[in-house]
Formats: structure tokens, C-alpha cells, sequence
């Protein structure tokens, strides 16, 4: 009986006992349920971004990227669409993209946005001074309002370098939905995935388009090399050098030999057979680049057609003037020129310069050097401009340098420029050293390297030209 009734009495217990636990067990696997839910959308939302992130480093069309935009911000929260709005830099607003779960709902959503847009872009055409943020606040306001209150909406703005360029919109009409402060995250983190493809777009935009343009520029700097002389011509009683360094792709200076209008043939000219009036000159086009480098296209088409008439340098200047001036005026673009006319018969240089560097002539017999200067105004200042002409009788090994600004502005680590003063120490060294004008040449391009060190010695075009009468 006893063990019987131990046996009664403890079976009751076991029962209890395994009751409670189904009881409490239930709660527990619910709880696992819920941790297994969580952990496999974890690994969902994951899987997303990471192909959002794929997508972003793979495609190079941005269209094809803001296609995913949607649909993404919709998957990681779980709603019923999204739809992604531009702001263009015309000021117009535009749907994008729209993705619905429900492809039956989504004509009604894709009218209720551009009806709210339309209305945005209305107000932003009558009060065009409306500020950014103020903008988007207008655009919230009408895409919930034409959405509807039935419909969670939640919007994000795009930033790109900081500046307002889209609103990302995600929404639900489950009446159940809510916006926690996590599905919010995953939206602005969709959002800034977007902002980065743009701004990449247009970097490989802008970086194509800079390609182009140096292109474009090795290409002019091509034709404009080949626009100044190839080589030296020779011409009887001198010896010639010259070089153009310029300071980019496209320079402003410019130098050239045009010979006057005489009966022998081009090639007895050019070879010094005959005794032909040469023109000389050198000149430098305010500025660099494109501008600077058409500008001394047209200067040289003009001189090459007026130097062979025969005038005087003064008189050459001053048609350059007028015409330059029809040109350009008010353009404050303007030339400094030199123009030099040398006569083998006589080994007479004749000279007019338009406030251009004075070439310097070191002569031979007294080993002094001198500028050669008259008064003119600069090429494209004034109408009106009158220059005057000078001459000089050039005698065996008088050497003359024509330079451009590039050589005397140059300057070193410190800030110091080469200046007028060095180039004249330097070019009465090599006077007396050199034996050549190439040598003369190569001496000052090299002390002006030396001096200028590391920096950037092309900051500016850097033109010589070497005369040395024999």
C-alpha cells in the first residue's frame, strides 16, 4: 500500500511537471522563431546593400544604377514602393524612377507624384527665389498630400557635395506600417548610395570632357607650332636662333622671319642667294591658352601680309594696330610687339617696337650692351596709336637677343625673378664666350633653368631669338 500510494503521490507531480513545461516552452520557441525571423531579414537586407554596393562599383551607366534605387529602398524595408525624384540643374524636378510591389496600384501612385511635382515646379517658376530646403519641404507636403493620408510615407534628401539634389520617397498602405528609426536608416543609407553613383557619373563626365579638351589643346598646340618657323632661314650678313618654350599646351608668344616682296624665287630667298629685306619680330599676346593662342594666329596672318609691301616697322605696326583694335575692341586683350626689318645690303636694322621687352645689342667693337626702344603703345589699346621708327648699323659679331617677358619674370623657391639685370650679365658672358648663336641660345635658356631650380621656371612662355651679324 505504501508503495502504491508513493506511487499515486509522486506520479502527480511528473504530470504538473510536464504541463509547466509545455507552458513554458511555448514563449521560448516563439522567441527562437522570432530570432530565426530576424536573423534571416538581417541576412536579407544584407544580401541587398551588398548588391546595391556590387552595383554601384560595376555599372557604368548611371541610369541603369538609379533603376535599382526603388526597388532596394522598398526590399530593405519591407514597403510597398519607392520612388526616387532629381532635382536638375535647370531647377526642374522630375520622377526618376518608381518601383510598386502592386503593379495595379502604381499608375494611380506614378499620377499622384507628378501631380504633386507639377505643383512644386508651379510654385519654384512664380517665386523663383525660394531657398533649397524650403523647396523640399514644398515637394513633402504635396506628395503626401496627393499620396493621401491612408499611405506612410517616409522621404530622404540626396545630398551630392553638399548641395540638395533629390528626395528619395518609400511607402506603405499597410494601416499597420510604421517608419521605425531602423527601416528609416536603411533608407538614408540607399540614399547615399545614390548621391555617390551621381556624383561619380559626373566626375567621369568632367574627367572625359577634361580628356577632350587637352586633346583638343595638343592638337592647336600642334598647329600653332607649326605656324612659327620650322628652322632659321639665311639670310645674308647674319646668323639666326631661335626658341619658344611655352608656359602650356597653347602660348601667347610669338616670333617670326618674313621676308619682302623681291623678284627671286622662294628658295633663293630662303637659302641667302639674293640679298632680300627680311622682316624680324617677336611679341607676346596678354594671357595663356586658347584666346592667347587664336589671337597670335591672327596677329601672324596679319604681319605676313603686310611685311612683304615693303613699309616701314612703324608703319606695320601701326596697321596691325587698327586692325586688331576693329577686332578686339573692349575684349582687354592685348600685344606687345616688336617689329624689325633688317637690310643685307646696307646691315641696317630698322626697327619700331609696340611697349615690348627692348632687345638688347651687344657690340663688338665697344662691349657694351644697349636696349633697342621706341615710343609705342600696346597693339589693341587705342585706335589711334602712332609708333615711330629708329635704325642702327650692325657691325661683325654685334649680337642682338629679341626675348619675351617669360625670361625676366621667371622666377625661384624664393619668389626672386630672373629680371632685366641678370639677363644682361648673362648675355654679355656669352657674347664674349659663345662662338655661335645657337650657343648664345642654349647659355641663357640653361642660366635660366639654373636659377629658377625646382620651380616651376614655365610659368610663363619663354621666347629668344639670337641675331649675330657676321
Amino acid at each position: 500500500m505504501t508503495i502504491v500510494s508513493v506511487s499515486q503521490s509522486s506520479s502527480q507531480p511528473t504530470a504538473d511537471r510536464n504541463s509547466n513545461a509545455n507552458t513554458d516552452s511555448t514563449p521560448i520557441l516563439a522567441l527562437k522563431q522570432l530570432v530565426a525571423r530576424l536573423h534571416k531579414e538581417q541576412h536579407k537586407i544584407h544580401d541587398l546593400l551588398s548588391s546595391l554596393g556590387f552595383a554601384l562599383r560595376s555599372f557604368n551607366n548611371l541610369n541603369q544604377f538609379l533603376e535599382l534605387i526603388p526597388l532596394m529602398a522598398t526590399r530593405v524595408t519591407d514597403a510597398d514602393g519607392g520612388a526616387l525624384v532629381l532635382f536638375k540643374p535647370n531647377g526642374q524636378v522630375r520622377l526618376e524612377r518608381l518601383h510598386c510591389q502592386d503593379s495595379r496600384q502604381s499608375q494611380n501612385i506614378r499620377k499622384a507624384l507628378e501631380m504633386a511635382i507639377n505643383a512644386v515646379t508651379a510654385s519654384l517658376m512664380t517665386a523663383p527665389k525660394i531657398v533649397p530646403a524650403a523647396a523640399t519641404a514644398a515637394l513633402d507636403d504635396q506628395v503626401s498630400r496627393y499620396l493621401g493620408s491612408d499611405i506612410q510615407l517616409f522621404g530622404t534628401t540626396i545630398f551630392v557635395k553638399q548641395s540638395e539634389r533629390g528626395r528619395l520617397y518609400v511607402f506603405s498602405s499597410k494601416p499597420e506600417y510604421t517608419w521605425t528609426e531602423n527601416r528609416q536608416k536603411l533608407v538614408r543609407l540607399v540614399a547615399d548610395q545614390t548621391a555617390v553613383a551621381i556624383e561619380n557619373d559626373e566626375l567621369t563626365a568632367e574627367l572625359r570632357k577634361k580628356e577632350r579638351m587637352n586633346r583638343e589643346l595638343e592638337i592647336g598646340a600642334e598647329i600653332q607650332l607649326r605656324l612659327l618657323p620650322r628652322q632659321c632661314p639665311k639670310i645674308a650678313g647674319i646668323a639666326l636662333a631661335a626658341r619658344c618654350q611655352p608656359a602650356s599646351h597653347i602660348g601667347g608668344d610669338y616670333y617670326d622671319f618674313i621676308p619682302t616682296n623681291c623678284h627671286p624665287t622662294s628658295e633663293a630667298k630662303l637659302s641667302g642667294d639674293t640679298p632680300c629685306r627680311w622682316g624680324i619680330v617677336i611679341g607676346d599676346v596678354m594671357g595663356k591658352g586658347v584666346p592667347a593662342g587664336l589671337l597670335m594666329t591672327m596677329t601672324q596672318g596679319i604681319l605676313r601680309a603686310e611685311v612683304p609691301n615693303g613699309n616701314s616697322p612703324a608703319q606695320i605696326l601701326q596697321k596691325l594696330n587698327q586692325v586688331i583694335y576693329a577686332h578686339l575692341e573692349n575684349s582687354h586683350r592685348f600685344i606687345t610687339l616688336f617689329c624689325s626689318a633688317y637690310d643685307p645690303q646696307t646691315q641696317t636694322l630698322y626697327y619700331s617696337n609696340a611697349a615690348h621687352n627692348p632687345p638688347l645689342l651687344w657690340q663688338a667693337a665697344t662691349g657694351n650692351v644697349k636696349r633697342l626702344d621706341t615710343w609705342g603703345m600696346l597693339i589693341g589699346l587705342d585706335a589711334q596709336s602712332q609708333y615711330e621708327d629708329a635704325h642702327i648699323q650692325l657691325h661683325p659679331g654685334d649680337t642682338i637677343i629679341y626675348y619675351t617677358d617669360g625670361f625676366t619674370d621667371a622666377a625661384n623657391q624664393s619668389g626672386d625673378r630672373f629680371d632685366e639685370e641678370n639677363l644682361i650679365r648673362h648675355f654679355y658672358w656669352a657674347c664674349q664666350h659663345c662662338q655661335e648663336p645657337q650657343a648664345i641660345l642654349e647659355y641663357l635658356f640653361e642660366q635660366v633653368y639654373r636659377f629658377t631650380g625646382s620651380a616651376n621656371q614655365n610659368k610663363d612662355d619663354m621666347t629668344l631669338v639670337v641675331l649675330q651679324a657676321n
